[in-house]
């Protein structure tokens, strides 16, 4: 058979673009943040992850800028050999600093950190336990440990007592470590870390946290979910991008010194891959000295989405509970969610729509999330056209 029959088989997108209801790759032409341009059109933006609006902050972009003045386009190789710059120490020292960890390590980009952290760590009869509604990254990267022989588990999603059934049955001397998003990506929740700490503990287990879409929404200052509970001293590991609150490209994580020092000289995914741009690196210092000048960032953030959140569940809509920038509208069908979202764009506002097998039959959603720098007229206009779309397919 040939390998590519699978994909002349494809017609799902193809069915969907015919129809008018194709959400996925719209090019911007210019992106204020709020509001974006597309195909000529201003439409109010609220499905971006620029939580903090600091992709067009003044400070971000000249540091980008003066970077490649400096340092020119790239690196042309990785860090372990030509491609470490002194940016990139700066901010590892930073974010250590930020998390108050020993440590840090950057990685190229978010998607490819989890694949630097948990091959390497998690080998031959170790195991990896890990949330069922992780993050793709992580997914993934659990399956490279699996297939380095390691065993991967998975518990319900935020389920502390299935999470400890199933870790209590692992052999007491095998390595042991538990991934868990911080704030999970498609609905906002927050994982129950106290009781995970404290489980994990118990079984001699390390813990890994994705702060994806966690720093610069929730804990002091925005400093995640450890943070959040109070629990800075007690996680051993954070992992998180800066394609969101830190305006940028990019990932890391912040730990132990002889764990980052053991990645450092172990993970294929940093040894083998160029190292982050100049312009990012710079991008992404910026933006921390900027959380970290305007603490009140964050508070903003939240009290947008929540703003919006309190709004659309007044007006009978199925708003998912929660506290961070993420507010899921769910529908709970393919064909709604594509009407749904076309209405919306038509009416200038842009969302994120997540059908099935993204998420299970009957949580097709518009996953909306929320910026610092949306403004209440922003707001306003979200809430009454989701109102007006509402209404038309006889959602409330």
């Amino acid at each position: 058979m040939d390998i590519f029959k699978k994909c002349y088989d494809f017609t799902r997108a193809d069915e969907v673009k015919e129809a008018g209801f194709y959400p996925y790759f719209r090019p911007m032409e210019e992106n204020e943040g709020p509001v974006v341009q597309i195909k000529g059109r201003k439409i109010v933006m609220a499905g971006s992850n620029n939580y903090l609006g600091l992709t067009t902050h003044p400070k971000v972009k000249k540091a980008a800028i003066d970077a490649i003045e400096k340092y020119g386009t790239g690196c042309s190789g990785s860090r372990y050999l030509t491609g470490t710059l002194d940016m990139h120490e700066e901010l590892e020292e930073r974010l250590a600093k930020f998390f108050k960890k020993e440590a840090t390590l950057l990685f190229s980009t978010g998607y490819q950190t989890a694949q630097g952290i948990i091959p390497t760590l998690v080998q031959r009869g170790d195991y990896v336990i890990s949330d069922r509604d992780n993050h793709a990254c992580i997914v993934a990267a659990n399956l490279m440990a699996k297939g380095q022989t390691a065993e991967f588990i998975r518990y319900k999603h935020n389920d502390m007592e299935d999470f400890e059934r199933r870790l209590s049955r692992l052999p007491e001397d095998a390595g042991k470590l538990v991934v868990s998003d911080g704030v999970f990506s498609t609905t906002g929740t927050i994982v129950d870390l106290p009781k995970l700490n404290e489980v994990a503990k118990k079984y001699g287990a390390r813990i890994l946290i994705d702060d994806a879409h966690s720093v610069g929404v929730i804990g002091e200052g925005g400093r995640g979910t450890a943070s959040e509970f109070g629990l800075d001293a007690e996680i051993d590991m954070t992992m998180g991008t800066f394609s969101k609150t830190f305006a940028s490209l990019g990932g890391f994580v912040a730990g132990e010194e002889r764990v980052i020092n053991f990645l450092k000289h172990q993970a294929p995914a940093l040894i083998f891959s160029a190292s982050p741009t100049p312009s990012s690196v710079a991008a992404a210092l910026a933006a921390l000295d900027v959380l970290e000048a305007e603490p009140e960032l964050p508070t903003r953030l939240v009290e947008n989405a929540e703003y919006v959140r309190k709004a659309l569940r007044e007006e009978n809509f199925n708003v998912m509970q929660g506290r961070t920038g993420i507010v899921p509208v769910v529908v709970g069908d393919d064909e709604i969610a594509f009407k749904m979202w076309r209405m919306l764009y038509d009416d200038g506002v842009f969302v994120n729509v997540f059908i099935s097998p993204c998420v299970p039959q009957g949580m097709q959603m518009m996953r909306t999330s929320y910026m610092a720098t949306h403004e209440k007229e922003h707001l306003d206009y979200i809430v009454d056209s989701f109102k007006k779309a509402g209404k038309a397919l006889e959602l409330v």
